[in-house]
């Protein structure tokens, strides 16, 4: 069998899919501008599926100016309106407001922590974690640390923050590397992390 066909199976067939899941997929993300967008993108996932979300991933980044915080967060109720008819998204007005809302306390949070990744990062003590995902067992949708992150977003008043919105976004930006054991991915992310010496301490 050839390295590729033991990828995670969820990504398998679909080319945007697999260039996510050997590109990006469970690489620790520290940049607050990718996290804000990681953020906005799973809770734009609600009810949907993630391959509908990366088909307009480029059409978010239009509509939510590169996920600058600020220019996110000075968006008015007019821009939310406008959006509304914006093909390149996910047309829900809830998840609209959201993306400015959660822009807003994003910012609240750099004051206070200095950075939105040094706060999400704490949940899982600064350093990524190995899921050893195994083939024939399902994995979790929610960990006490999704929980968590899920509860200290909502409490500060973002939107769309569930638990298992924020355990596929730990997912995402690699706070937990959940590739299978046997994906060629899980090795390469595990080795990578293990010569990062700068990660975010806890807070």
């Amino acid at each position: 069998m050839h390295p590729q066909d033991l990828r995670c199976p969820w990504c398998l067939g679909t080319p945007i899919y697999e260039r996510y899941h050997d590109d990006e997929w469970g690489v620790p993300v520290h940049d607050d501008r990718v996290l804000f967008e990681m953020l906005v993108l799973e809770g734009a996932q609600a009810g949907l599926s993630w391959l509908t979300i990366l088909k307009k991933r480029e059409g978010y980044r239009r509509a939510f100016i590169g996920f600058d915080l600020e220019a996110v967060a000075g968006m008015t109720p007019t821009d939310e309106a406008r959006l509304l008819s914006d093909a390149g998204i996910v047309r829900h007005r809830q998840k609209i407001a959201a993306a400015v809302r959660n822009a807003q306390v994003a910012l609240q949070i750099q004051e206070e922590f200095v950075s939105l990744d040094r706060f999400l990062w704490q949940f899982v003590g600064g350093s990524p974690r190995d899921g050893q995902r195994q083939r024939h067992l399902p994995g979790p949708t929610r960990t006490p640390e999704s929980d968590a992150m899920s509860k200290a977003l909502a409490e500060r008043g973002m939107k769309f923050v569930g638990t298992t919105i924020c355990y596929a976004f730990m997912q995402a930006v690699g706070m937990i590397n959940d590739h299978l054991i046997d994906c060629p991915r899980y090795a390469a992310v595990n080795a990578s992390n293990k010569k990062e010496s700068g990660l975010s301490g806890p807070v």
